[in-house]
């Protein structure tokens, strides 16, 4: 029998829930004059049916006579960003899907989907974090046409999920279902990946054996398969029951995965019209703290602790860092999936996954299970695992235990007792530390720092021994309007080399790192930013600096207020960056969500 909803975690969403209380009945009252406006299709103009109708080709005479629901199909896909690559060939078999039960299905639009692991470390990552913001706004343009009745979400990657859950939570009066394609293969050993980049980081391979290494990792369609932010948006999503039960990590091409994307599609069909599973009843205060549980329950990425705010002011809620924080030291790690552990997404799945992950949290009170999901009951209908049954029917199984004890462990027995996402804090800001990715005794940092304005200069400094000492490494003006806060994934290298060599090292930055948030303690996403005078623009090289995990602090022995911020010394101009100049300017903290067009809305 499963226990009561733990102490901590009903706390924590009576705080949520009371002080969301009006933003959430603004949000409510919004979408019920949504619902109630909606145009009855038949008294649509002519002219405007014929418009929508004009593409559909097999479709016409079905949406001519309204014989059924229309889906909405939003879909990132491109041929570029290997989770995405699948999305091509998608909206052809939903709409036969949609037929097969007397519905219809079109695509009514697309989003960028930028892949970071291409960017990563470019000039184009800085235009990663607000991809999202247009991601949700195409997702509005793409729902304004009024012409769907429920809306099916093609997206799995970093920014593009929760701009899709952004933009359709406006259309929240809808039943609204999320479409994974899955991961592709495992490539090479995770650890020899990592190997191989810290041997090139000192020099001792070159670029050809280093995009051998890359290219055996990353080599076909379908999801990275490291636990980053890709992994962890799917892992959210079942958490908040957006996806039908199981879909996550089900691989591209396979028959199940197929039998998943049909069931999506008629499971749509039957919910449209229907008024206690839209997407506004869907994700709501209970939801938003499901999918934090899950991210420190397994570890997910850092990036989820600016998007969970952001996707909750979406819907009317308001999630803040001290809430993560209170979180996490209820929540267990249940989970080691590299980068946190040696297995990937697929030996995850393979243990168990995230059947095993929900039901064991909801055995032990940690999760809400009354929540409404798009499947056919609550959260416990996603502590089953999917299967094919004789006639390549879907079937939901039990899991039973652990197929992997080293991945997976029961949360009456888990890995660490806390979350391992902890909130710092102290005369440098606030931030956020990964704690479950470090070793305990890595969890106090106090050293003179190095500041920086950006990742070369930290190469740099590498090549040429410079950091070769305990060393705090600052890197600053790489906020939301600073830059846009882009992930510093080539930090991880360098100052993984140093702590291998004894040094007891730590990073402080007001940028990201996402899933690759690794084994070097990390101060993130540190608000106030530097731009527009945060402490982080008035250090000086050789302050001492410390960084604690264990008492959740944050500071330097300098005084800072007698000195002057250092104004960032880089234009933001190429790639198209100046053309994001309007988002930069008008974005909001990193723990508001890191979002302008939030804020510009008054959300």
């Amino acid at each position: 029998m499963s226990k009561p909803l733990h102490d901590t975690i009903h706390r924590v969403t009576q705080r949520v829930i009371e002080r969301s209380r009006d933003s959430r009945s603004a949000y409510l009252e919004l979408m019920d004059r949504e619902a109630n406006r909606a145009p009855d299709r038949s008294q649509v103009s002519c002219s405007n049916l014929a418009h929508a109708y004009a593409g559909a080709t097999d479709d016409q005479d079905a949406l001519k006579a309204s014989r059924g629901p229309n889906i909405g199909i939003v879909s990132s896909y491109n041929d570029m960003l290997s989770a995405h690559q699948p999305y091509g060939r998608y909206p052809e078999r939903m709409k036969i899907y949609a037929r097969e039960v007397g519905a219809t299905a079109q695509v009514a639009g697309a989003t960028p989907a930028m892949c970071d692991g291409v960017t990563q470390g470019e000039d184009g990552m800085e235009l990663s974090l607000f991809s999202r913001d247009v991601i949700a706004l195409s997702t509005v343009v793409a729902l304004s046409h009024a012409m769907y009745d429920g809306v099916a979400c093609l997206g799995i990657c970093d920014k593009i999920v929760p701009g899709l859950v952004i933009g359709a939570l406006r259309f929240g009066h809808l039943p609204c279902v999320f479409v994974p394609s899955g991961p592709m293969p495992t490539g090479i050993a995770n650890k020899e990946k990592q190997r191989v980049r810290q041997l090139y980081a000192e020099g001792k391979v070159g670029r050809e054996e280093l995009l051998a290494s890359e290219m055996g990792s990353y080599h076909s369609p379908g999801t990275c398969t490291f636990y980053g932010t890709a992994n962890s948006n799917q892992m959210m999503m079942e958490m908040m029951g957006l996806h039908i039960p199981g879909s996550a990590f089900i691989q591209p091409g396979t028959k199940l995965r197929q039998a998943l994307d049909r069931k999506a599609v008629h499971r749509l069909a039957e919910l449209s019209g229907t008024s206690d599973k839209t997407m506004a009843k869907c994700v709501d205060e209970k939801a938003i703290i499901n999918a934090a549980i899950g991210l420190l329950a397994t570890g997910g990425s850092t990036n989820h602790a600016i998007h969970i705010p952001a996707m909750a002011r979406a819907a009317g809620v308001i999630f803040d860092w001290d809430d993560l924080s209170a979180l996490s030291s209820a929540v267990p790690l249940v989970a080691r999936v590299y980068p946190n552990g040696a297995g990937d997404v697929n030996h995850f799945h393979d243990a168990g996954g995230m059947g095993y992950v929900i039901g064991t949290l909801l055995d032990e009170g940690l999760a809400h299970r009354d929540i409404a999901t798009v499947s056919e009951g609550d959260l416990s209908d996603y502590a089953l695992e999917p299967g094919l049954g004789d006639g390549e029917e879907i079937v939901w199984r039990e899991i039973g235990e652990s197929g992997d004890a080293d991945m997976l462990r029961p949360a009456s027995d888990p890995f660490q007792p806390d979350g391992g996402m902890r909130l710092v804090q102290g005369n440098l800001g606030r931030g956020c530390f990964k704690s479950s990715a470090v070793d305990k005794e890595r969890w106090t940092v106090e050293a003179p720092c190095r500041v920086f304005e950006d990742q070369p200069s930290v190469a740099a400094a590498f090549k040429a021994g410079e950091l070769d000492r305990d060393v705090v490494v600052v890197v600053r003006f790489q906020g939301p309007r600073a830059n846009g806060m882009p992930e510093l994934h080539k930090l991880t290298p360098p100052l993984g080399v140093l702590q291998d060599r004894g040094y007891r090292v730590a990073l402080v930055t007001d940028g990201r790192m996402s899933g690759a948030s690794g084994k070097v303690p990390a101060a993130i996403h540190v608000t106030p930013e530097a731009l527009g005078g945060g402490p982080l623009a008035r250090l000086r090289d050789g302050d001492v600096v410390k960084l604690c995990a264990v008492t959740g602090e944050l500071s330097t022995t300098a005084d800072l207020a007698s000195r002057e911020p250092v104004a960032d010394p880089r234009a933001a101009v190429g790639v198209g960056r100046e053309l994001f100049a309007m988002l930069r300017h008008g974005a909001d903290g990193a723990e508001q969500g890191g979002s302008a067009m939030l804020a510009a809305a008054g959300l």
